[in-house]
């Protein structure tokens, strides 16, 4: 109901709340619901079960995540970070 080619997701919002922040919306809800690869068995599978909560559909992994994305630029450097060297 309320989605057209043009606005997609934006468009049950109809005339109310400005161009711009239904783009914005319709952006962050494409991305969300776009399938994303899951960092156990890297299929793309992995949907959101609630804010920053994610589910692989396949392998059943559930990890936390950003509220509109599995994996966040804050995240990444985290990860980046906590990971040890290998020894030599």
């Amino acid at each position: 109901m309320g989605r057209t080619r043009k606005v997609g997701p934006a468009g049950s919002f109809g005339p109310r709340y400005g161009a711009t922040l239904r783009k914005k919306w319709a952006r962050i809800v494409s991305t969300m619901r776009k399938p994303h690869r899951c960092p156990r068995c890297m299929t793309k599978a992995v949907k959101r079960v609630s804010v920053g909560v994610w589910r692989c559909r396949k392998c059943g992994l559930v990890f936390a995540g950003g509220a509109y994305v599995p994996y966040t630029k804050t995240g990444d450097v985290a990860r980046r970070t906590s990971i040890p060297p290998r020894p030599r």
